[in-house]
């Protein structure tokens, strides 16, 4: 069978996206039941399993020959050798949804080859939709994304955690950035592609889900991504992580690597 047009996949996964957000608002500031999942995997709750199912019944019943790969379901058998394959995250950000913050998002991701190639972020309570597909661009709420980037990293703005600036990580030295930080790491990758932070990292291993989706946005925005080493990413891997994340322009992309020890993690 010869491969969809990924314009065809993106506009199944934003219509799934945003059936997530009506999901999502009907249990948001109503104190939905949650728990947590133990081994560090973090909270999950009931809105979180009711998005899943839905994705899940929704999309496979359009593209029944993809593969699954989800945060809160167990794996497709043969989703590795399957054509093409869903990667998703229903709520990206949940302990941001349980305290009733509006930064939490739907990240939804077709892969092909190990490369996402239609992805959606999509943040209900914020009024945001950012779209992506392989060689098309990106979109935030339809507006497309681009432009120019900074090259140096003094003053740039850096989406990421206190750990990770850690002087331990840096023996080039710390570099001299302002650090900002959002709980959703799909969101994060999204805030680099439409320009408003220079750069974002994550050094810890990193689940496909949280960041299959909005790579393909920063990317097709014009932002290189890789992982901690440099390394492109490739979402096809029996074991669904990465060893980190690191998004900018090229310029400041190679600036942040030739400080960092890559083989550290935070």
């Amino acid at each position: 069978m010869p491969a969809r047009d990924p314009a065809s996949d993106l506009a199944l996964l934003t219509d799934a996206a945003r059936a997530a957000g009506t999901i999502a608002l009907r249990h948001f500031g109503a104190g939905p039941t949650s728990w947590d999942k133990g081994g560090g995997q973090g909270p999950v709750t009931e809105a979180d399993l009711e998005i899943d199912a839905m994705l899940r019944a929704r999309l496979t019943a359009a593209r029944p020959d993809y593969g699954w790969l989800s945060e809160e379901s167990a794996p497709a058998p043969g989703r590795l050798s399957a054509p093409a394959m869903f990667v998703v995250d229903p709520i990206d950000g949940t302990r941001a949804f349980i305290d009733g913050q509006h930064g939490f998002a739907h990240a939804l991701a077709v892969v092909r080859e190990g490369r996402a190639v239609a992805a959606v972020v999509h943040l209900p309570l914020m009024g945001l939709t950012y779209t992506a597909a392989r060689g098309a661009g990106a979109w935030r709420n339809g507006a497309a994304l681009g432009g120019a980037r900074r090259e140096g990293l003094g003053g740039a703005t850096l989406l990421a955690s206190r750990a990770a600036l850690a002087p331990a990580h840096w023996p080039g030295g710390v570099p001299p950035v302002t650090r900002h930080f959002r709980t959703s790491l799909a969101w994060r990758l999204a805030l680099v592609g439409e320009g408003a932070f220079d750069a974002m990292l994550t050094l810890r291993d990193t689940w496909h889900w949280d960041i299959a989706a909005a790579s393909l946005i920063a990317a097709e925005a014009g932002a290189c991504v890789t992982d901690r080493a440099g390394r492109p990413l490739s979402f096809d891997t029996e074991d669904p992580r990465s060893a980190g994340v690191v998004a900018a322009g090229a310029a400041l992309h190679a600036a942040l690597l030739a400080r960092l020890r890559t083989d550290r993690a935070a």
